[in-house]
Protein backbone atom coordinates (compact mmCIF):
# COMPACT_ATOMS: atom_id res chain seq x y z
CA UNK A 1 0.00 0.00 0.00
CA UNK A 2 2.93 2.45 0.91
CA UNK A 3 4.54 2.14 -2.66
CA UNK A 4 1.27 1.92 -4.13
CA UNK A 5 0.15 5.67 -3.12
CA UNK A 6 3.42 6.62 -4.08
CA UNK A 7 3.54 5.44 -7.73
CA UNK A 8 0.24 6.52 -8.29
CA UNK A 9 0.76 10.13 -6.99
CA UNK A 10 3.68 10.42 -9.46
CA UNK A 11 1.65 8.92 -12.34
CA UNK A 12 -1.02 11.24 -12.10
CA UNK A 13 1.54 14.31 -11.58
CA UNK A 14 3.40 13.59 -14.28
CA UNK A 15 1.62 15.59 -16.85
CA UNK A 16 2.66 18.71 -15.20
CA UNK A 17 6.08 18.28 -14.64
CA UNK A 18 8.84 18.68 -16.95
CA UNK A 19 9.39 15.40 -19.27
CA UNK A 20 12.79 14.01 -18.35
CA UNK A 21 14.03 17.62 -18.49
CA UNK A 22 15.73 19.46 -15.43
CA UNK A 23 15.36 23.27 -16.81
CA UNK A 24 12.62 25.28 -16.15
CA UNK A 25 11.47 27.78 -18.58
CA UNK A 26 13.42 31.63 -18.68
CA UNK A 27 10.68 33.91 -16.69
CA UNK A 28 11.08 37.59 -18.11
CA UNK A 29 13.67 39.17 -15.64
CA UNK A 30 14.95 36.35 -13.59
CA UNK A 31 16.75 34.24 -16.18
CA UNK A 32 17.37 30.40 -15.80
CA UNK A 33 16.17 28.94 -13.14
CA UNK A 34 17.28 25.78 -12.56
CA UNK A 35 14.38 23.45 -11.38
CA UNK A 36 15.10 19.63 -10.68
CA UNK A 37 12.28 17.30 -10.54
CA UNK A 38 12.79 13.10 -11.17
CA UNK A 39 10.57 11.82 -13.29
CA UNK A 40 9.38 7.86 -12.88
CA UNK A 41 10.93 5.36 -15.19
CA UNK A 42 9.63 2.17 -13.55
CA UNK A 43 7.69 1.34 -10.29
CA UNK A 44 9.39 3.20 -7.68
CA UNK A 45 12.56 4.22 -9.83
CA UNK A 46 12.93 7.79 -10.83
CA UNK A 47 15.58 10.00 -12.56
CA UNK A 48 16.32 14.03 -13.44
CA UNK A 49 17.51 14.27 -16.67
CA UNK A 50 20.40 17.29 -16.40
CA UNK A 51 21.28 19.47 -19.39
CA UNK A 52 23.44 18.44 -22.21
CA UNK A 53 24.87 21.43 -22.17
CA UNK A 54 28.44 22.06 -20.26
CA UNK A 55 28.67 23.59 -16.99
CA UNK A 56 27.03 27.05 -16.45
CA UNK A 57 26.67 28.80 -13.45
CA UNK A 58 22.81 28.50 -14.58
CA UNK A 59 22.52 24.56 -14.72
CA UNK A 60 24.82 24.63 -11.55
CA UNK A 61 26.93 21.72 -13.11
CA UNK A 62 23.93 19.66 -12.81
CA UNK A 63 24.63 19.02 -16.79
CA UNK A 64 24.11 14.70 -15.85
CA UNK A 65 21.52 12.79 -15.21
CA UNK A 66 20.98 11.22 -11.39
CA UNK A 67 18.49 8.75 -9.95
CA UNK A 68 16.39 7.80 -7.38
CA UNK A 69 14.91 4.39 -6.25
CA UNK A 70 12.44 4.12 -3.07
CA UNK A 71 12.35 0.86 -1.26
CA UNK A 72 10.48 0.11 2.24
CA UNK A 73 13.77 0.29 4.15
CA UNK A 74 14.48 4.15 2.61
CA UNK A 75 15.65 5.79 -0.53
CA UNK A 76 18.75 5.11 -2.73
CA UNK A 77 20.49 8.32 -4.48
CA UNK A 78 22.20 7.69 -7.81
CA UNK A 79 24.85 10.23 -7.71
CA UNK A 80 25.34 13.50 -5.43
CA UNK A 81 25.72 16.53 -7.75
CA UNK A 82 28.54 18.64 -8.15
CA UNK A 83 28.23 20.72 -5.22
CA UNK A 84 26.81 21.18 -1.52
CA UNK A 85 24.07 23.71 -2.52
CA UNK A 86 23.42 21.17 -5.39
CA UNK A 87 22.53 18.50 -3.68
CA UNK A 88 20.66 20.46 -1.66
CA UNK A 89 18.63 21.24 -4.21
CA UNK A 90 18.86 17.49 -5.55
CA UNK A 91 17.74 16.59 -1.41
CA UNK A 92 14.59 19.13 -2.14
CA UNK A 93 13.68 17.52 -5.39
CA UNK A 94 13.91 13.60 -3.64
CA UNK A 95 11.33 15.26 -0.54
CA UNK A 96 8.61 16.21 -3.57
CA UNK A 97 8.48 12.29 -4.49
CA UNK A 98 9.03 10.86 -1.14
CA UNK A 99 9.42 11.72 2.54
CA UNK A 100 11.49 8.48 2.99
CA UNK A 101 15.01 9.84 4.05
CA UNK A 102 18.20 9.25 1.85
CA UNK A 103 19.90 5.89 3.27
CA UNK A 104 22.22 5.64 0.01
CA UNK A 105 23.63 7.85 -2.20
CA UNK A 106 26.44 5.41 -4.64
CA UNK A 107 28.57 7.46 -6.55
CA UNK A 108 28.68 6.26 -10.30
CA UNK A 109 32.20 7.81 -11.16
CA UNK A 110 34.77 10.31 -10.33
CA UNK A 111 33.40 13.07 -12.62
CA UNK A 112 32.53 16.07 -10.14
CA UNK A 113 28.88 16.15 -10.79
CA UNK A 114 28.62 12.54 -9.74
CA UNK A 115 30.54 13.02 -5.90
CA UNK A 116 31.32 16.40 -5.01
CA UNK A 117 28.06 16.81 -3.08
CA UNK A 118 28.65 13.78 -0.97
CA UNK A 119 29.22 16.44 2.07
CA UNK A 120 25.39 18.00 2.10
CA UNK A 121 24.23 13.79 2.10
CA UNK A 122 27.11 12.95 4.81
CA UNK A 123 25.51 15.70 6.94
CA UNK A 124 21.88 14.10 6.96
CA UNK A 125 23.39 10.83 7.39
CA UNK A 126 23.42 8.90 4.30
CA UNK A 127 25.94 5.69 3.12
CA UNK A 128 28.43 7.26 1.04
CA UNK A 129 29.08 4.43 -1.48
CA UNK A 130 31.46 3.63 -5.12
CA UNK A 131 33.89 1.58 -6.13
CA UNK A 132 37.41 1.43 -4.69
CA UNK A 133 38.78 2.19 -8.51
CA UNK A 134 37.49 5.92 -7.74
CA UNK A 135 39.39 6.53 -4.53
CA UNK A 136 42.77 7.74 -6.15
CA UNK A 137 40.90 9.77 -9.06
CA UNK A 138 38.57 11.32 -6.67
CA UNK A 139 41.71 12.46 -4.35
CA UNK A 140 43.87 13.33 -7.36
CA UNK A 141 41.26 15.28 -9.01
CA UNK A 142 38.62 15.95 -6.30
CA UNK A 143 40.59 19.85 -6.19
CA UNK A 144 41.11 20.38 -9.34
CA UNK A 145 37.45 19.97 -9.75
CA UNK A 146 36.14 22.34 -7.19
CA UNK A 147 38.58 25.14 -8.71
CA UNK A 148 37.71 24.80 -12.29
CA UNK A 149 34.10 24.99 -11.14
CA UNK A 150 34.86 27.45 -8.70
CA UNK A 151 34.55 30.52 -11.06
CA UNK A 152 31.65 29.20 -12.99
CA UNK A 153 29.28 28.19 -9.51
CA UNK A 154 30.59 31.23 -8.19
CA UNK A 155 28.30 31.99 -5.08
CA UNK A 156 26.85 28.35 -5.40
CA UNK A 157 29.87 26.48 -4.61
CA UNK A 158 29.79 27.35 -0.95
CA UNK A 159 29.91 24.65 1.62
CA UNK A 160 31.30 22.25 -1.18
CA UNK A 161 34.48 20.24 0.15
CA UNK A 162 36.21 17.45 -1.42
CA UNK A 163 34.29 14.29 0.94
CA UNK A 164 35.27 10.68 -0.30
CA UNK A 165 32.88 7.78 0.10
CA UNK A 166 32.98 6.03 3.60
CA UNK A 167 32.46 2.52 1.76
CA UNK A 168 34.37 1.31 -0.66
CA UNK A 169 33.39 -1.37 -2.57
CA UNK A 170 36.23 -3.98 -4.34
CA UNK A 171 34.69 -6.50 -5.99
CA UNK A 172 33.74 -6.64 -9.64
CA UNK A 173 30.44 -7.25 -8.92
CA UNK A 174 28.63 -6.41 -5.38
CA UNK A 175 25.12 -7.38 -4.77
CA UNK A 176 23.36 -4.76 -1.75
CA UNK A 177 19.76 -5.03 -0.42
CA UNK A 178 18.36 -2.24 0.96
CA UNK A 179 14.41 -2.64 2.28
CA UNK A 180 14.17 -5.98 -0.09
CA UNK A 181 15.09 -4.32 -3.31
CA UNK A 182 18.33 -5.83 -4.96
CA UNK A 183 21.49 -3.10 -6.64
CA UNK A 184 23.82 -4.68 -8.37
CA UNK A 185 27.27 -2.55 -8.65
CA UNK A 186 29.25 -3.56 -11.48
CA UNK A 187 32.70 -2.42 -12.21
CA UNK A 188 34.71 -3.05 -15.30
CA UNK A 189 37.86 -0.80 -14.92
CA UNK A 190 35.80 1.93 -15.09
CA UNK A 191 35.79 3.94 -18.86
CA UNK A 192 35.12 7.72 -18.80
CA UNK A 193 36.62 7.28 -14.96
CA UNK A 194 38.63 4.80 -13.45
CA UNK A 195 35.90 4.07 -11.20
CA UNK A 196 32.97 4.09 -13.34
CA UNK A 197 30.32 1.54 -12.70
CA UNK A 198 26.27 0.68 -13.61
CA UNK A 199 23.87 0.06 -10.90
CA UNK A 200 21.79 -2.63 -11.94
CA UNK A 201 18.01 -2.96 -10.52
CA UNK A 202 16.95 -6.61 -11.58
CA UNK A 203 13.80 -6.56 -10.24
CA UNK A 204 12.49 -3.57 -12.05
CA UNK A 205 15.15 -3.98 -14.96
CA UNK A 206 16.36 -0.47 -15.03
CA UNK A 207 20.20 0.35 -14.93
CA UNK A 208 21.72 3.54 -14.30
CA UNK A 209 24.63 3.70 -16.80
CA UNK A 210 26.58 6.82 -15.16
CA UNK A 211 29.29 7.81 -17.86
CA UNK A 212 29.41 4.72 -19.52
CA UNK A 213 26.37 5.93 -21.43
CA UNK A 214 25.66 9.38 -23.44
CA UNK A 215 23.11 9.47 -25.64
CA UNK A 216 22.05 12.38 -27.49
CA UNK A 217 25.38 14.11 -27.20
CA UNK A 218 28.76 12.96 -27.85
CA UNK A 219 30.60 10.99 -25.22
CA UNK A 220 33.83 12.57 -23.61
CA UNK A 221 37.52 11.07 -22.95
CA UNK A 222 39.83 12.74 -20.24
CA UNK A 223 43.46 11.81 -19.60
CA UNK A 224 42.00 9.14 -16.96
CA UNK A 225 39.35 8.03 -19.74
CA UNK A 226 40.39 4.42 -20.64
CA UNK A 227 38.20 3.59 -24.01
CA UNK A 228 39.50 -0.62 -23.70
CA UNK A 229 37.97 -0.66 -19.96
CA UNK A 230 35.04 1.53 -21.15
CA UNK A 231 34.42 -1.06 -24.23
CA UNK A 232 34.02 -4.11 -21.74
CA UNK A 233 31.56 -1.56 -19.12
CA UNK A 234 29.34 -1.61 -22.42
CA UNK A 235 29.79 -4.76 -23.29
CA UNK A 236 28.45 -5.63 -19.08
CA UNK A 237 25.46 -3.46 -19.78
CA UNK A 238 24.64 -5.70 -23.10
CA UNK A 239 24.35 -8.85 -21.09
CA UNK A 240 21.87 -7.45 -18.89
CA UNK A 241 19.38 -6.56 -21.59
CA UNK A 242 17.86 -3.63 -19.63
CA UNK A 243 14.44 -2.48 -20.06
CA UNK A 244 14.78 1.01 -18.94
CA UNK A 245 18.36 2.82 -19.30
CA UNK A 246 19.21 5.67 -17.79
CA UNK A 247 22.37 7.40 -18.83
CA UNK A 248 24.59 9.40 -17.75
CA UNK A 249 23.79 11.77 -20.10
CA UNK A 250 20.92 12.56 -22.51
CA UNK A 251 17.42 10.91 -22.28
CA UNK A 252 16.17 8.23 -20.64
CA UNK A 253 16.43 5.36 -23.28
CA UNK A 254 17.01 1.99 -24.41
CA UNK A 255 19.76 -0.19 -24.78
CA UNK A 256 19.09 -0.10 -28.81
CA UNK A 257 19.85 3.53 -28.50
CA UNK A 258 23.26 3.79 -26.13
CA UNK A 259 24.49 0.79 -28.46
CA UNK A 260 23.88 3.42 -31.40
CA UNK A 261 25.00 6.65 -29.24
CA UNK A 262 27.74 5.26 -27.22
CA UNK A 263 28.96 1.38 -28.26
CA UNK A 264 29.02 1.76 -31.57
CA UNK A 265 31.30 4.90 -31.15
CA UNK A 266 33.67 3.55 -28.68
CA UNK A 267 34.24 0.37 -31.42
CA UNK A 268 34.24 2.76 -34.30
CA UNK A 269 37.47 5.02 -32.25
CA UNK A 270 39.02 1.87 -31.68
CA UNK A 271 38.95 -0.05 -34.78
CA UNK A 272 39.88 3.32 -36.71
CA UNK A 273 42.75 4.19 -34.31
CA UNK A 274 43.69 1.01 -33.83
CA UNK A 275 44.37 0.31 -38.03
CA UNK A 276 45.97 3.62 -37.77
CA UNK A 277 48.39 2.77 -35.24
CA UNK A 278 49.33 -0.51 -36.96
CA UNK A 279 49.72 1.07 -40.48
CA UNK A 280 52.37 3.74 -38.87
CA UNK A 281 49.53 6.48 -39.46
CA UNK A 282 50.84 9.91 -38.40
CA UNK A 283 47.95 11.30 -35.64
CA UNK A 284 46.93 14.29 -37.75
CA UNK A 285 45.85 11.97 -41.03
CA UNK A 286 43.91 9.73 -38.54
CA UNK A 287 41.96 12.25 -36.87
CA UNK A 288 40.96 13.60 -40.76
CA UNK A 289 40.13 10.22 -41.58
CA UNK A 290 37.80 8.74 -38.90
CA UNK A 291 34.14 8.45 -40.66
CA UNK A 292 31.70 10.23 -38.40
CA UNK A 293 28.58 10.10 -40.41
CA UNK A 294 27.00 7.66 -38.09
CA UNK A 295 27.29 10.03 -35.07
CA UNK A 296 26.43 13.17 -37.05
CA UNK A 297 23.18 13.50 -34.90
CA UNK A 298 24.87 13.73 -32.00
CA UNK A 299 25.40 17.26 -30.00
CA UNK A 300 29.00 18.53 -29.87
CA UNK A 301 30.06 16.15 -32.23
CA UNK A 302 31.51 18.48 -34.65
CA UNK A 303 33.77 20.11 -32.09
CA UNK A 304 34.80 17.07 -29.71
CA UNK A 305 34.94 14.06 -32.38
CA UNK A 306 38.52 15.11 -33.48
CA UNK A 307 39.41 15.25 -29.66
CA UNK A 308 38.16 11.52 -29.24
CA UNK A 309 40.00 10.50 -32.20
CA UNK A 310 43.12 12.38 -30.92
CA UNK A 311 43.14 10.68 -27.31
CA UNK A 312 42.02 6.96 -28.60
CA UNK A 313 45.15 7.28 -30.48
CA UNK A 314 47.41 8.10 -28.48
CA UNK A 315 45.97 5.54 -25.86
CA UNK A 316 46.29 2.79 -28.22
CA UNK A 317 49.81 3.57 -28.80
CA UNK A 318 50.53 2.81 -25.28
CA UNK A 319 49.11 -0.27 -25.70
Amino acid sequence: MFFKRFWQHALSTRQRLLCAVGLAACLPGSGWALEIRFMPVAPHVYAYVGDTEGRTHENEALNANFGLVLTPGGALLIDSGASFQGARQIAEAVKQVTPLPIKWVINTGGQDHRWLGNGFFKAQGAELIAHASAEADMKARGPEQLQANAPVLKDKMAGTEVVLPTRWLREPDTTLTLGGVTVQVLHRGGGHTPGDVLVWLPQSGVVFTGDVVYVDRILGLHPVSKTRTWVKSFETLETLKPTVVVPGHGRVTTLAQAQADTGALLKALRAHAGLAVEAGTDLATAVKTFDATPFKHLQHVDVWLPQLVNRTYLEMEME
